[in-house]
């Protein structure tokens, strides 16, 4: 069912869950400061949409998945390209990225990150258009699309995500993903980017990934081929499959629809940003009041 542009101006003025692309104050005053600032105009013409605007026109493309062009104007979040263009030069300022980082060592500071372990995994969505960073879906080699890794800690907090197309194997993204995990302030010392343990599943049961897991410091934590499901790291491995799930539960993020690699990557590492903010603020997302332990 499609909902008219006047019922979605309604629903923003509704409960919390009803808009979740509302960016509260506080996460705006993070966000702001990293934005790179506007090159003056060559040309009189019509004033720059604002990017505070824009910064609530961007989630809700990712929540809705809602087409650019099909933006309402309504909300008073400027044009659906006015949108799409500064989410692709926020992304190519690393501005996500910067974001992410600033987050984890708020956490850190609060003693909120626990570096105990981290599991690694990866999930397949569909593209709608061929392009770069796609490829031959496992399931349907007649269709494109796109893979998902991601590595996040026991308190299902994710620490780096990275995309690739749906025919690369999980275990070519064990080495980018560890190099991507920001380096994080820590209470005492040097900063730290590396888990004590990392879990994997049965696609890294190599001694070449376990030996190079060793070499970083890491003790490598990996399901044996040939074990009957059940008995392997299934209760400690949830953390992945539940983040996973909430990142699936932006819309956008369901189908790649871009052709653009770099959009994808960009709405990518925004819902990082916002599944990781909702950890700082105590907001916790369904079923993260326990989890696993050793």
């Amino acid at each position: 069912m499609r909902l008219s542009a006047s019922q979605l101006v309604c629903l923003g003025h509704g409960n919390r869950q009803s808009r979740p692309w509302i960016v509260s104050d506080e996460l705006r005053s993070l966000v702001e400061p990293l934005l790179p600032k506007p090159s003056p105009k060559k040309a009189e013409g019509r004033p720059r949409v604002p990017d505070r605007q824009a910064l609530c026109g961007i989630p809700f493309v990712l929540h809705t998945g809602i087409q650019w062009e099909y933006l309402p104007q309504e909300l008073g979040f400027g044009s659906g390209m006015t949108c799409w263009r500064r989410l692709a030069a926020w992304n190519e300022a690393g501005v996500w990225d910067r974001l992410h980082q600033l987050l984890l060592n708020e956490l850190r500071s609060k003693n909120q990150l626990d570096w105990e372990r981290a599991v690694i995994d990866s999930s397949h969505v569909r593209g709608a258009r061929r392009g770069p960073e796609g490829g031959p879906s496992p399931v349907d080699r007649a269709r494109p699309g796109s893979k998902h890794h991601l590595i996040v800690n026991g308190q299902v907090i994710p620490l780096a995500v990275s995309l690739t197309g749906g025919n690369r194997n999980d275990v070519t993204q064990l080495e980018p993903l560890l190099d991507k995990i920001p380096a994080v302030a820590d209470q005492v010392g040097r900063p730290r980017r590396r888990p004590d343990a990392l879990l994997a599943d049965r696609g890294y049961d190599h001694d070449k990934y376990r030996h190079l897991l060793w070499q970083r410091g890491i003790r490598p934590v990996i399901a044996s081929r040939g074990e009957p499901h059940g008995t392997g790291l299934g209760v400690f491995r949830y953390v992945a499959e539940r983040t996973i799930a909430w990142r699936h539960g932006f819309r956008r993020l369901r189908i790649r629809w871009e052709r653009r690699c770099d959009i994808h990557q960009a709405f990518l590492g925004l819902a990082v940003c916002l599944i990781t903010h909702r950890h700082r603020i105590g907001d916790r997302l369904p079923g993260t009041s326990t989890y696993a332990t050793w």
